[in-house]
């Protein structure tokens, strides 16, 4: 017999809600929850797919462990005895740097990737740390840092309510959003279109996004920061500027003015290739609406100056008083966040406070480049020793990080590594331990980061929708045994792990004037917290204490897990409201809008306004039913549309002898690749396009289907040289390419 269960996708950032129609054990159907409180019914291909997703048969159900060169099966026992035995030797030798940790994208998708590697990394002390995000969004972290004092601090558009809309390097039709948690944002947009607002996009693609676009400006890759440099000026040149009750909380106008002098739209219109009467009319429009908000994405960030793009994103978005304010960009506030603190000055962010051993890149966030991780394994220096063992959770760096691979020998050479991971993918094969979290319909899901930068406060939780299945261990256990082994505590009961965090918080809240429970007893509030687990006991912790909580006790309405169970839709929270000056942690307590790492890079951005570079460049590409390399081996995801080809224009192609569908070699500063060629006017001349996260052809996976559909690994292309200064973000779009087709064109 069928029944149903709820549970929230967690396949992409949009985090819908989701009907489950399950047959014993097994999800065998996907369909919106039209109840729930923030999707409202939508659903996307990669939604409907979930039971393909969930029930994927080269998902690893026990752990791997190497012997005599080969990984093996084994027990949950002797994976985490081996794990112990491989790491704590490392750290006792060499040092806790010696340890590295490589987060990947999926830990944002899921509790425990949420509540535990924080611990492990605190737990390990190790400065080793790299993860996904310095392929993706460090800079507008950073730029966040800088500006308001807190790196975390990401304001979204306010989508249901803006009246203009200007969207940069972003996709959301094919992505569903990112750093915008919007389920149904196609429907959004048509809606922002039809109650008479104004949707821009500035793409070299003529993506989806843009073709419904009121006007779509084809930009050249790379070139972002310039262009919204060029707008910030006409707002200053022609008296646009308008803080509105921005103007108490902000500082470094006048400077910023001094700063962008000799950034006209006429200056940067040859390296933009954005006529100087477009940039002009872009910025007039954005001052003159009703309400408007400039939001950026992954084609911003992962440029040569994402971190001045994410900046200006926000600074235009300030100078035309559009920050924290309904319609335009607003802080969310998620039910889990920190209790509200009285507004004033704080600790402010600072970067590079260590380096990288080999290029001594700076850290940026706790974090240092993914584009290092090769390097600081395979390089010996006199600045200390390199990274000996490596812990991987959730991550796949040999595709996603530059020069695949240089990283994929690096790892062979590791005194030991272990890999968190469902699959045997392209990393994980170099593991001597590989331990499977169960499937997603086996595990609880709130979504901790997601909420932060969601366009409507909202909360919900969903259980489990389907019982553990007998020799599986919840990932929240595998993660907490994994802190243990790693720092010494193996054989501890793994409950201990949330016994400690839930002391150490308590014990903070009490003593914190600013708490609801300031002064009570941390034992009576410990007996009063609820959940079946120690990770429900320290969501109903963070709930209780967070903005919206019951204070145990001190606002009786307030929420709780118990109070979220009961609502098992979600519990919606309002809309999205000015919060300034409460979010600043600037050490002046106001919005730095010229923050001194920014001005220093100025000279690097005036360099690149006066360079002009002929040839190809390479930009990456989305698709809706993809997320980077993790779903390429669900066939009801792959194939049609999803396929990894190369974009090239109609006159490019003629130009280089490339006909449509044969094969060509693509060549750039890490390496080349042959891939079929897509002849198509979706790419703007001078501008060639590769998806990201194939390239699944490495022997010793256990990948069937993506591997019988391998594609390219786009990234090997890079050397990975290239970076942002700032953030340390890799340089993935307006890359230089040589592209030669390897047929030869008919006779004439």
């Amino acid at each position: 017999m069928s029944r149903t269960a709820l549970r929230i996708c967690p396949l992409c950032e949009a985090t819908c809600g989701l009907t489950l129609t399950i047959e014993g054990t097994q999800v065998t159907g996907a369909r919106g929850d039209r109840d729930d409180v923030f999707s409202r019914g939508f659903i996307c291909p990669k939604g409907a797919a979930f039971g393909a997703v969930d029930g994927d048969p080269d998902r690893l159900r026990t752990p791997l462990v190497r012997r005599d060169g080969e990984l093996r099966e084994a027990t949950w026992e002797e994976a985490f005895d081996a794990v112990a035995a491989g790491l704590r030797p490392v750290v006792e030798r060499y040092g806790p740097h010696a340890v590295g940790v490589v987060l990947g994208n999926p830990n944002v998708h899921t509790m425990a990737g949420a509540l535990y590697p924080t611990l492990l990394l605190g737990a390990l002390g190790t400065r080793s740390v790299f993860t996904a995000s310095t392929v993706d969004q460090m800079p507008k972290h950073v730029s966040s840092g800088l500006l308001y004092g807190d790196a975390n601090a990401i304001p979204v558009p306010d989508l249901d309510h803006t009246s203009h809309l200007l969207l940069i390097g972003a996709n959301p039709l094919e992505s569903n959003g990112s750093l915008c948690t919007a389920p149904d944002f196609p429907g959004r947009l048509k809606a922002l279109k039809a109650r008479g607002g104004t949707l821009t996009v500035i793409d070299p693609r003529r993506t989806r996004t843009a073709k419904l676009a009121d006007r779509h400006i084809a930009i050249r890759p790379g070139t972002d920061a310039l262009l919204l440099a060029a707008m910030t000026h006409v707002l200053f040149d022609e008296g646009l500027v308008d803080l509105g009750e921005l103007a108490p909380h902000v500082e470094g106008v006048d400077e910023l003015r001094a700063a962008v002098r000799d950034f006209t739209p006429e200056a940067v219109a040859d390296a933009c290739d954005v006529d100087a009467s477009q940039t002009r009319a872009l910025a007039r429009e954005l001052a003159a609406a009703p309400t408007a908000a400039v939001y950026g994405r992954i084609g911003s960030c992962t440029v040569p100056h994402g971190t001045l793009a994410s900046w200006l994103v926000d600074v235009l978005n300030i100078l035309t008083g559009n920050l924290d304010r309904p319609g335009g960009a607003l802080f969310p506030q998620a039910a889990t966040d920190r209790t509200p603190r009285p507004a004033g000055p704080g600790r402010g962010f600072a970067l590079g406070r260590w380096h990288s051993r080999v290029s001594q890149h700076p850290e940026a966030k706790g974090e240092l480049p993914l584009s290092a991780l090769a390097e600081e394994i395979d390089t010996v220096t006199a600045e200390g020793e390199p990274i000996r063992a490596l812990i991987a959770v959730a991550a796949n760096p040999v595709l996603s990080a530059p020069d695949g691979a240089r990283l994929d020998k690096a790892l062979d050479g590791l005194d030991f590594m272990v890999s968190v991971d469902p699959y045997l993918n392209e990393t994980a094969r170099h593991a001597d331990v590989v331990l499977p979290p169960p499937p997603p319909a086996q595990s609880p899901h709130h979504d901790f980061a997601f909420n932060t930068l969601a366009i409507r406060n909202q909360v919900r939780y969903t259980r489990p929708a389907v019982p553990l299945e007998p020799g599986r261990m919840a990932e929240t256990e595998i993660l907490a045994r994994l802190v243990l082994a790693a720092t010494g505590m193996h054989g501890t009961d793994p409950a201990a792990v949330d016994t400690m965090v839930l002391d150490q918080t308590l014990a903070k809240a009490v003593a914190d004037p600013h708490s609801p429970v300031h002064g009570r007893d941390p034992r009576e509030l410990s007996a009063r917290l609820t959940g079946d687990t120690g990770p429900e006991r320290r969501l109903d912790l963070m709930l209780r204490l967070g903005p919206y909580g019951d204070g145990f006790g001190a606002r009786p309405d307030g929420l709780t897990l118990e109070r979220l169970l009961a609502r098992p839709h979600g519990i919606d929270l309002g809309p999205l409201k000015p919060r300034l000056p409460q979010p600043l942690k600037t050490r002046s307590g106001k919005v730095e809008l010229l923050p001194e790492p920014i001005a220093g890079d100025l000279p690097r951005l005036r360099q690149a306004r006066d360079e002009r570079r002929d040839g190809l460049v390479l930009v990456g590409r989305r698709h809706l039913r993809s997320n980077n390399s993790w779903m390429h081996n669900v066939p009801a995801l792959t194939g049609g549309s999803n396929r990894c080809t190369l974009h090239i224009h109609p006159e490019d192609a003629a130009r280089l002898g490339v006909r449509d569908a044969e094969p060509v070699r693509v060549k750039g500063a890490g390496g080349e690749v042959t891939v079929p060629a897509e002849v198509t006017d979706a790419v703007r001349r001078g501008v060639v396009s590769l998806p990201h996260g194939w390239g699944h052809d490495r022997p010793g996976t256990r990948l069937g289907h993506a591997s019988a559909d391998p594609g390219v690994n786009v990234n090997q292309l890079l050397d990975g040289s290239l970076l942002d200064p700032l953030s340390g973000n890799a340089v993935l779009n307006g890359v230089p390419v040589e592209v030669a087709a390897l047929t030869a064109p008919p006779a004439s």
